[in-house]
C-alpha cells in the first residue's frame, strides 16, 4: 500500500484525486488538509506548471519529514499545477489560472474576466485546453512527473454545477456539454488530470 499526501486544500481537486485513485488500487490517499490546519499558502513562484507543482511537492514532503521523522513516515507527496490555456489569448491565463482576476480571485471572478477578454472573439476561434502537470516526490531527490491535456473550446456563458474553476465555460472536444455538466466518471475519463494520473500510475508500477 502506497501512502500519498496530495499537496492541495482544493476540495474539488481532492475529490477528483480520491475518485481516480480508488479505481487504480493499492494506494491510500490523504490531502494536506488532513495533516495541517490552517492549510498554508504555498507560494507558487514558478514560471511553468512543472515548477509550481515541484515547489508544492517539495513543501509537503519536507513537512511530513519534519512531523513524522526522517523518511516522512514513508509518505510520498503528490502535487499538481494545472490551468487553462486559451489560444486567442496567447495561452492565458496559463499558470495564472487560479489568480487570473487578481487579488481576491475566485472562480466567479476568473470566469467573468475570461468572458470579458473573449467578448469579441467568435466561439469558433475560442479553442483552448486544460493542462495538468503532476509531480510525485518519492524521496529526497527523486521525482516522477507526467502531463495530461484535454482539448476543447470556451463558450460564452457558464453552464453546469458539477465542476469547479473554469469547468462551466469549457466544452471538451467530442462533447456538447461543459465539464461542469459531466458526471464524475465522464470527467475523470477525459480530463487533463485524469490523463496525467493514469500516466503517473504506469510509471509508479514496480516502485517500492
Amino acid at each position: 500500500m502506497k501512502n500519498i499526501v496530495i499537496a492541495t486544500g482544493n476540495v474539488g481537486k481532492v475529490k477528483e484525486f480520491k475518485e481516480m485513485f480508488a479505481g487504480l488500487g493499492g494506494i491510500s490517499v490523504t490531502s494536506l488538509a488532513d495533516h495541517v490546519s490552517p492549510i498554508p499558502d504555498i507560494a507558487e513562484t514558478g514560471g511553468t506548471f512543472y515548477e509550481n507543482a515541484k515547489i508544492k511537492a517539495d513543501w509537503v514532503y519536507q513537512y511530513m519529514r519534519q512531523t513524522r521523522g526522517a523518511d516522512g513516515g514513508g509518505v510520498w507527496s503528490l502535487a499538481d499545477d494545472s490551468g487553462l490555456e486559451v489560444d486567442a489569448l496567447g495561452g492565458a491565463p496559463g499558470v495564472l489560472s487560479a489568480r487570473y482576476s487578481g487579488e481576491g480571485a475566485d472562480s466567479v471572478k476568473n470566469n467573468e474576466k475570461l468572458l470579458t477578454a473573449l467578448r469579441d472573439i467568435p466561439e469558433s476561434k475560442r479553442t483552448a485546453r486544460f493542462k495538468c502537470v503532476l509531480v510525485l516526490k518519492t524521496g529526497i531527490d527523486t521525482y516522477l512527473s507526467t502531463e495530461g491535456v484535454c482539448e476543447g473550446r470556451i463558450i460564452n456563458e457558464t453552464i453546469g454545477s458539477n465542476g469547479f474553476g473554469y469547468d462551466p465555460l469549457f466544452v471538451p472536444d467530442g462533447f456538447d456539454r461543459t465539464m461542469a455538466q459531466l458526471s464524475s466518471d465522464e470527467k475523470n475519463n477525459i480530463s487533463h488530470r485524469g490523463a496525467a494520473l493514469r500516466n503517473l500510475y504506469v510509471m509508479m508500477k514496480g516502485i517500492d
